[in-house]
């Protein structure tokens, strides 16, 4: 399976998607919103599972032509993007408006991994009529809290032992959801660590962080949920 590249922007800045669909009639359209070193392999066969599972996918571009070619890179790329909150808030919502040009019939989900995982939450918080959201090892905390209601479903799949999100942040996160009443799942997998849905790094070696229990425990609860949510 081929990904269409489409192009899009967010003001000056020009961005690049990758949208797949299946054969027949797509169940929903996904929003996947990709690890800070923007579409990664993993993340693309994550993409290829949800097409095979009867999704239409769209991959989102967090940096356009100044794509990060190397972990340093891809820190310093994070750090601009989220700089600005609202500017960051503005390059997300132009992915999800791509998604639905390109599918406008069918249900909008979103789901993300790691700075993509804090970018569907930001998404939640900005009150996006997406049906759900999911991150997986997603970054919690925001500059910009929840302050009106959240009209998505949200599941936050955690690792417990991951060094970026403490636990005060999960029970601030918490803390914040029941303030606007929204309608949250969290789970938090003991020992796990960030990155957990990964199991190779970059250069193919084996990421340590990997927990293979997590991952497919997580994944479940995204199909479950999204289940549950579609009929």
């Amino acid at each position: 399976m081929e990904f269409d590249k489409v192009g899009y922007a967010d003001g000056a800045v020009e961005l690049t998607a990758l949208h797949a669909r299946p054969r027949g009639t797509p169940r929903a359209a996904v929003a996947i919103f990709p690890t800070f070193m923007n579409s990664t392999p993993g993340v693309e066969a994550k993409a290829r599972l949800l097409v095979e599972a009867g999704y239409a996918v769209l991959i989102g571009d967090f940096y356009g032509p100044e794509a990060p070619a190397d972990f340093e890179e891809a820190f310093v790329a994070m750090g601009r993007l989220r700089a600005d909150p609202q500017a960051m808030r503005n390059r997300l919502r132009a992915t999800i408006d791509l998604l639905r040009e390109l599918e406008p019939a069918l249900p909008q989900l979103a789901i993300g991994f790691c700075l993509g995982g804090m970018a569907v939450l930001e998404m939640a918080r900005d009150g996006q009529k997406l049906v759900g959201v999911v991150s997986f090892h997603g970054l919690l905390e925001t500059a910009l809290p929840a302050d009106k209601p959240i009209p998505a479903r949200i599941l936050v799949c955690h690792g417990d032992a991951d060094a970026l999100v403490p636990r005060t942040q999960v029970t601030g996160f918490w803390k914040e959801m029941d303030a606007v009443q929204a309608d949250w799942h969290f789970h938090s997998y003991s020992g796990v660590e960030h990155g957990f849905t990964n199991p190779r790094m970059l250069d193919g070696s084996p990421n340590p962080a990997y927990d293979a229990s997590a991952h497919r425990q997580s994944w479940a609860a995204m199909h479950a949920l999204f289940d549950e949510l579609l009929g």
